[in-house]
């Protein structure tokens, strides 16, 4: 049952999970501040509400044959005639997909099909940015005689030098957008991860599941961590919205294994499951990362609820593929 869980989330797939899982919620956290005599910097009944208490910003990286990076011009009187990448916010009772396809239309022109998500950013104040990629398989490109509110025009650019950028984070961006899109015309897919894409699951809350695996030395199996809480799962926790997702995974972690936690890596994201419908009930989202011990199963000892439990070979596979480079969404953890 566990093994099955953690193929589909290595298969991008959303889990049948309810928050009632959770083994952190804001209240144990805030609970855990007063113990130490910290003050919690936030409320314990917090509730995602897109365009209210979260912030969720699409935006999309097209990449054509010839290398050429599809941008559109602002039209905002703050940054009239700038460029920048189809971008925006998801709107109220739209889904992730929707908004990326919503504002490709919108800016360039453009109708797109998805493929994967390239990246996901974070910060604090429940701000997120998924960042998609895919083709285009409809639309007319937008012209300055179709300028409007959304935009001036859109172009295919190669040298985004020759242009003004609104903003140079994207640089990055459209560099791995160029990387992955050149390996998939090259016919080398199997250097980089599958098609992850926001899996279509309603959820309350902010959430980070947690695929945590170590290596026992004596057998050389790899094990992954469950929570015994009501049910086996794997670790899951609610997001502080006013700290960095960094921040809610160190303090997980340390509720998972104590203070003197062993090294380890978070290699990037697996899933993510958010819904939005209907509208400011079920703006909350799941985000699936997973992370390995570098020291031996033998030096790694969590607390109470949580145990180690082995998978099989064919398992252990299927998770040590997706350690390697680019097998996962990056997370950008913006400070």
């Amino acid at each position: 049952m566990l093994e099955s869980k953690v193929l589909k989330l290595l298969n991008g797939e959303a889990l049948n999970e309810t928050e009632e899982l959770c083994d952190f919620t804001l209240a144990a956290q805030n609970e855990a501040c007063v113990a130490k005599g910290i003050t919690p910097i936030g409320p314990s009944d917090y509730v995602p509400i897109i365009k209210s208490t979260v912030s969720y910003i699409v935006l999309v990286v097209l990449i054509n044959n010839n290398d050429e990076v599809l941008m559109m011009q602002e039209a905002k009187s703050s940054c009239a005639g700038q460029w920048y990448l189809p971008a925006g916010h998801v709107e109220p009772g739209e889904d992730l997909l929707e908004a990326a396809k919503r504002e490709c239309l919108e800016e360039t022109g453009l109708e797109m099909e998805l493929d994967t998500l390239l990246c996901v950013e974070a910060a604090s104040k429940a701000w997120f940015r998924f960042i998609l990629t895919g083709s285009v398989i409809g639309g007319h490109l937008k012209t300055p005689a179709h300028a409007d509110k959304e935009s001036l025009q859109a172009k295919w650019i190669k040298d985004i030098s020759e242009v003004s950028l609104l903003a140079k984070d994207i640089i990055p961006i459209i560099e791995r957008g160029r990387a992955y899109h050149s390996h998939i015309r090259n016919g080398i897919r199997n250097q980089w991860h599958q098609s992850v894409l926001p899996s279509i699951k309603a959820h309350r809350k902010l959430l980070l599941r947690l695929l945590i695996c170590a290596k026992q030395k004596t057998t050389n199996k790899l094990h992954i961590l469950i929570s015994e809480k009501t049910e086996a799962h794997l670790p899951m926790c609610e997001i502080n919205h006013n700290r960095n997702l960094h921040s809610t995974l160190r303090k997980f972690m340390t509720e998972i294994f104590g203070a003197d936690v062993a090294p380890h890596k978070p290699h990037g994201v697996l899933t993510i499951e958010h819904c939005g419908k209907p509208e400011a009930t079920n703006d909350g989202f799941c985000v699936s990362l997973l992370v390995t011990f570098q020291s031996p199963l033998e030096d790694v000892f969590p607390i109470a609820k949580f145990n180690w439990t082995a998978v099989s070979t064919e398992c252990a596979k299927s998770i040590c593929i997706r350690t390697a480079r680019n097998m996962t969404v990056p997370l950008k953890v913006i400070c």
